[in-house]
């Protein structure tokens, strides 16, 4: 069994049928359980917190293939970008979406940033009070 000593094996592999399934139905048919069963493991905080870690994992998976996309993603900007041959559509295009993007990119900074200083003040006042 994983960390979690409180499931069954046959739970563990229903979890990562679900990972792979496109419903309930269909996740309870390949494992060989009930919907009646699986939407009751469903309401088992061990399960449902098990289940969310491993839901959690594949989409910390696919992000980071996104990120190590993301170089190759801004070359292929560039390149049409300064591409003289390109139609300009597509060269105005791409400088739209490089501005767009850097622009969101320093939003979310921000964002963070504030975030950030509101958890410190407020951790602060909470270790003053």
């Amino acid at each position: 069994m994983n960390d979690n000593d409180s499931l069954t094996r046959k739970q563990e592999r229903v979890i990562g049928i679900l990972l792979s399934e496109p419903t309930l139905a269909a996740a309870s048919k390949k494992a060989g359980v009930s919907e009646l069963t699986l939407y009751r493991w469903m309401k088992q905080p061990d399960f449902l917190t098990a289940y969310r870690a491993a839901c959690r994992c594949v989409v910390d998976a696919a992000i980071s293939s996104l990120q190590a996309a993301c170089a190759e993603a801004v070359n292929t900007l560039r390149d049409i970008m300064l591409d003289g041959e390109a139609p300009a559509s597509s060269r105005v295009t791409a400088a739209k979406a490089v501005l767009e993007t850097a622009l969101r990119a320093l939003e979310l900074q921000d964002l963070e940033d504030r975030i950030t200083a509101l958890e410190e003040v407020t951790n602060t006042r909470r270790w003053a009070a």
